[in-house]
């Protein structure tokens, strides 16, 4: 329970007392599973584009690009490159010093390919007065490793993923975050040609950030002549959870409140408060160099063109509703549209007269709206597409996690192993209304759709609550469309030895 001192911990966090009681009943009742209707497939839920049907998508982004509208590149980039080195940590920790694993004897077989491999190089002589090839001859890895993560070295295990080096050319070498910067210069450079890119970054690398986005900024604005605007936030103490013990009562140290961060749900409120026409969504990690980019920009001007076509659509549809001029063909068509485009069923609908009808229109087509690009599933780990049913009892398409869905029924766990398509976290979003005002995004959260994990904390267990996540329950309520685009557009970097498939040398 909460007692007196704990007040002013929750005052300075801007956590309330309801929320944490809300935290509370989460941990005690868990979260449902979602109700499946079917996984989102190619021509059911899923939009396959014809060539035409791209050109068309082309010129429209073309032509939106052709005003002054402001468009914001989102990149969640926060998180620490520490997991990409899991296997070479587990060598530091083995007393041979060996490479045991497949992966260690890549990454030293491979070493000299690795974009970072010249600082790297420079500084073993520095602090081992040897090169990297001499440290293997002599079979020192545990040195090359320890020189590469630890803070006496580069540093690379305890900095953000954005600021590695990932990529080499002929004038240098390339971080993830640069990446993005030449990526959006590509596709989202208005008529002013003015480029806004938003990185959600930790307050520990922030300095880091601004530093090396600073330095990096006139290079880029001279290659592509134009004028980025970069800017960062961070994840807000308000969307941390409290923790709890396995019994579910408050998770103390020290005889303080435990906190853990909501996880990337919680950047709804970062999401939130950026003011803009339209939005892309992209991971940190999901960069290739400049000659394997045509792909990917090709189909973020496609899923913008989408985006722009679905939402004039909804907007002239809410205009006529508001207008009071709608007529039964006029209904017909709408409900035409949310099922054909939007893939939104309501069982109910025959059975509604016109008012419930329109008043149905009007809450189903006044939502924020996302184009997802989804790929087909080669085995790549992802969330995936579905057609989910709503409290409301509608159905729409969602991304779901597979926590999300119930292993105990044969039904859904059928759908999930037969899924064709996966989310590689590519979005294209419109945030305001009809009427050019935007949206409060916590209106559109399903909030059971949270996530409870086992942690631990100086060897005592604990359990965590995670926030329904960025592209899952955060965005449930929210016009969604699933456009397929080719697996060439994905290209993350979970382990270090990512770093050496083709698409990144």
């Amino acid at each position: 329970m909460i007692i007196n001192t704990d007040f002013e911990v929750l005052k300075k966090r801007k956590i309330s007392e309801e929320q944490i009681a809300e935290q509370l009943l989460a941990f005690a009742k868990g979260f449902p599973f979602l109700k499946l209707k079917s996984a989102a497939c190619a021509g059911d839920g899923i939009t396959q584009l014809a060539e035409s049907e791209q050109i068309t998508l082309l010129e429209k982004w073309n032509d939106f690009l052709q005003t002054d509208a402001k468009i914001v590149k989102f990149v969640p980039a926060s998180g620490a490159a520490s997991r990409m080195f899991k296997d070479l940590f587990d060598l530091l920790d083995n007393e041979t010093g060996m490479p045991v694993k497949e992966s260690q004897k890549e990454f030293f077989e491979k070493i000299e390919k690795f974009a970072f491999y010249d600082e790297l190089n420079s500084c073993c002589a520095k602090n081992c007065e040897k090169n990297i090839s001499t440290l293997i001859a002599s079979k020192f890895f545990k040195q090359i490793v320890e020189n590469l993560l630890l803070a006496s070295g580069m540093n690379y295990g305890s900095l953000p993923k954005g600021l590695l080096k990932f990529h080499t050319y002929a004038d240098g070498k390339r971080t993830p975050a640069q990446e993005h910067l030449a990526e959006g210069a590509l596709y989202a450079a208005n008529k002013s040609k003015k480029i806004n890119i938003h990185f959600t970054i930790s307050e520990e690398h922030s300095h880091l950030f601004d530093r090396h986005l600073s330095e990096s900024l006139p290079y880029f604005e001279n290659i592509y002549d134009a004028k980025f605007s970069v800017d960062f936030s961070t994840q807000k103490p308000s969307t941390d959870t409290i923790a709890v013990d396995m019994h579910n009562q408050i998770f103390r140290e020290n005889g303080e409140l435990v906190f853990r961060p909501g996880g990337h749900g919680a950047l709804i409120e970062n999401l939130n408060e950026i003011d803009a026409d339209v939005i892309f969504i992209k991971n940190i990690d999901n960069v290739v160099p400049d000659k394997l980019k045509k792909p990917t920009v090709l189909y973020k001007k496609i899923i913008g063109g989408k985006l722009v076509e679905i939402q004039q659509k909804c907007f002239s549809y809410l205009k006529l509703i508001e207008n009071q001029t709608i007529t039964e063909k006029e209904i017909v068509k709408i409900q035409q549209f949310l099922e054909k485009e939007l893939c939104i069923f309501c069982p109910d609908f025959e059975k509604m007269d016109n008012n419930a009808k329109i008043a149905y229109f009007k809450r189903k087509l006044n939502r924020p709206i996302r184009v997802c690009g989804m790929v087909r599933n080669e085995g790549e780990p992802g969330g995936g597409p579905f057609i989910a049913y709503n409290q409301d009892g509608t159905a729409s398409p969602q991304i779901l996690e597979s926590s999300q869905i119930d292993s105990t029924n044969e039904k859904s766990v059928y759908m999930m192993r037969h899924s064709t398509y996966f989310n590689p976290v590519d979005l294209v979003c419109a945030t305001k209304n009809y009427k050019g005002e935007k949206f409060d995004l916590n209106n559109f959260v399903d909030k059971n759709t949270g996530f409870i994990s086992v942690k631990s904390k100086n060897g005592r267990e604990l359990k965590a609550l995670e926030l329904p996540g960025l592209w899952n329950g955060a965005m449930s309520d929210w016009n969604t469309v699933f456009v397929e685009v080719p697996i060439e557009t994905f290209n993350p970097v979970k382990t270090v030895n990512d770093l050496l498939r083709p698409q990144h040398l």
